[in-house]
């Protein structure tokens, strides 16, 4: 009789949303960053949670194998002396399954993972590396291998390094595996993972550093479970059916919550060989959902713009004409019958070929990390794949506020409303502060900085902002990156850098002026599209970039962009002198953090010559 009872009520609930099941995983609480594996396996059984390309074929890995493997790391790692508190560098050229793996080998025995950049300088490398007392490195390949050794003999706590692919005399990933899968020291494992406590510390994550040497923001397993918890009813996904393409660095702190987010929510996770590859793994993929930097967007609306460009005079009309509706497009609202036509036929014309070009499946682009241009936002949306921009730092685990489409959260211009777990207030000088319990546990061996930035459980962001009268976000500017003339008027670089990137002659550009009479600035131009520009133009810009950014012509061109943007602004703060710079800015070259942020710093002191030149100084 018990065991019909029991058919009988499985069967009845299958039929009801599977509400027994469901009731049985709410047993399974995600607490601490490992838990979200278990909880994806259980609820979802996916075939592919983390899928990585291998000599151009890809591997996946199901939710069961990938928590399988990761405990056989986790023995072996034991057996080595790793220790709870103990330290663990993570380093990939890439985002893989690898890096992954050992996340979740290292949390779960109450040790801690260092995510690094790999395009960090051998001096920050070995600050980081001693900064946090690292004991061991995991890192992708042999040329992170011989980054590592050439300063190998400065690192006081570093005992042995592993690799993710064969490297001689190295001992790889699948080595370790192979051993941990020999050991019978599974008890040990599960003793240390039912200790971990979810307030307890997960990582350390240095920030990039655009000024100073990197701080380390020490985040314990809460802060990042209540920071995608609380993006969960903002993010508009097919839990347990949706593809995501992951391309943007896992060490981030942003595409690494979103990397639980989406094991949480049953997505499958694919990652991206490269940003070269990016448009190739798109097409092979067919994400529905891929989260990007405005960098990116900017190039690729870049490259349909110069498509557009060369198609015949009928059709570049159409083109053109379709971009334009696009650029008048609301996202949330109604705008009458008549643009809904146009929209229709501007889709069927050429908008849904952008979106085919893009895999044909992509619905949700995530932006962050610096301001988006508005017309990005409502071209890519129109085309049918959603720009939701959003907002955060490393400190606050990341996000604090973005836009949804979901209860029509959703406002251009801004970065949405604050979480419905983030308080959000303007102080007096203009600086968002903000209070939650994704903000970080502190700064590690720094407890000056951090009493510096958390005041009265607020954390001080040094961004200006302000909330509309409907609860929405907007940045104006970095606090410590505006600066005065010497006339004493404020400008905020931010917002004129933004504006003047409109521009498809300005790939990159810098505003400087601290103390001078009026601002001035620093244009890397988009060198492709400049140099097809001149050519249509009949212009010799000779065999060089530096022959390009000294020809007239040139000059005179991307002076009459800036000065059809510079009417947006005060006077005081309009760029009236510039400097084109000859060098492609890049991670590599020391002008952009990995999140492709200027270092203005740095950007100034390469330049000094061309800013002196400027201010007419000998």
């Amino acid at each position: 009789m018990f065991a019909w009872f029991y058919i009988f009520t499985i069967t009845i609930n299958r039929q009801s949303n599977l509400l027994l099941i469901d009731n049985f995983l709410s047993m399974i609480k995600v607490e601490r960053l490992f838990d979200v594996a278990y909880y994806a396996h259980e609820k979802y059984n996916l075939n592919s949670l983390f899928s990585t390309k291998y000599n151009g074929k890809w591997q996946s890995i199901s939710a069961k194998d990938f928590i399988e493997t990761a405990n056989q790391i986790s023995k072996y790692l034991i057996s080595i002396g790793i220790v709870p508190g103990d330290k663990i560098a993570l380093i990939t050229t890439a985002n893989r399954t690898e890096w992954n793996l050992m996340d979740q080998a290292v949390l779960q025995i109450g040790a801690h993972t260092v995510p690094i950049y790999p395009t960090v300088s051998d001096d920050e490398l070995v600050y980081i590396y001693n900064h946090c007392e690292a004991k061991m490195c995991f890192l992708s390949d042999k040329e992170l291998y011989d980054k590592t050794q050439k300063v190998v003999s400065k690192l006081e706590f570093l005992k042995e390094v592993f690799s993710f692919e064969k490297i001689e005399n190295v001992t790889s990933l699948s080595e370790i595996i192979e051993a941990g899968k020999k050991l019978s020291n599974d008890a040990e494992v599960d003793a240390l993972r039912n200790k971990v406590q979810s307030s307890d510390m997960a990582s350390i994550i240095y920030t990039s550093g655009t000024t100073g040497k990197p701080k380390g923001v020490m985040l314990s397993h809460n802060n990042i479970i209540q920071n995608f918890l609380g993006c969960q009813d903002r993010v508009p996904l097919k839990y347990g059916k949706d593809k995501a393409l992951s391309f943007l660095p896992c060490c981030h702190v942003y595409e690494r919550m979103l990397l639980y987010l989406y094991q949480y929510g049953g997505i499958s996770i694919y990652f991206a060989e490269s940003i070269d590859k990016i448009g190739e793994n798109v097409n092979e993929v067919q994400p529905n959902v891929m989260c990007v930097v405005p960098r990116l967007l900017e190039k690729v609306y870049d490259r349909i713009i110069e498509k557009g460009s060369k198609l015949s005079f009928f059709q570049k009309k159409i083109f053109f004409w379709a971009i334009s509706v696009a650029e008048k497009y609301t996202i949330v609202g109604e705008q009458g019958a008549f643009y809904q036509f146009q929209l229709k036929t501007a889709k069927k014309l050429v908008l849904n070929k952008l979106k085919d070009g893009l895999g044909g499946h992509l619905d949700l682009i995530v932006s962050g990390s610096a301001p988006l241009q508005p017309r990005l936002a409502k071209i890519f949306s129109a085309s049918g794949m959603l720009v939701m921009e959003g907002y955060g730092l490393t400190e606050t685990s990341p996000v604090i506020s973005v836009n949804s489409i979901l209860s029509n959260n959703y406002k251009i211009g801004t970065i949405g409303k604050p979480l419905s777990n983030v308080e959000v207030k303007i102080a007096a000088d203009g600086e968002i502060l903000t209070k939650s319990p994704c903000v970080m546990i502190g700064y590690y061996k720094d407890e000056e900085k951090t009493a510096a930035v958390i005041k009265d459980g607020y954390f001080h962001t040094e961004d200006i902002g302000e909330l509309d009268k409907d609860g929405f976000l907007r940045i104006t500017d970095r606090k410590k990156e505006m600066f005065k003339t010497s006339g004493g008027k404020y400008v905020a670089p931010q917002v004129i850098e933004n504006a003047m990137k409109s521009s498809r002659f300005i790939e990159q550009i810098m505003v400087v002026g601290e103390g001078e009479k009026m601002p001035a600035a620093f244009i890397q131009p988009d060198f492709a599209y400049v140099k097809n520009w001149a050519k249509e133009k009949g212009i010799n810009f000779g065999s060089s970039n530096k022959d390009l950014v000294e020809n007239k012509e040139i000059i005179s061109a991307i002076k009459k962009e800036i000065e059809s943007v510079n009417p947006q602004f005060g006077h005081w703060e309009q760029i009236k002198l510039f400097e084109l710079t000859p060098d492609i800015w890049s991670i590599e070259g020391g002008e952009l953090t990995p999140t492709l942020k200027l270092k203005r710093k740095q950007i100034k002191e390469k330049y000094l010559d061309l800013y002196n030149k400027m201010y007419k100084r000998d």
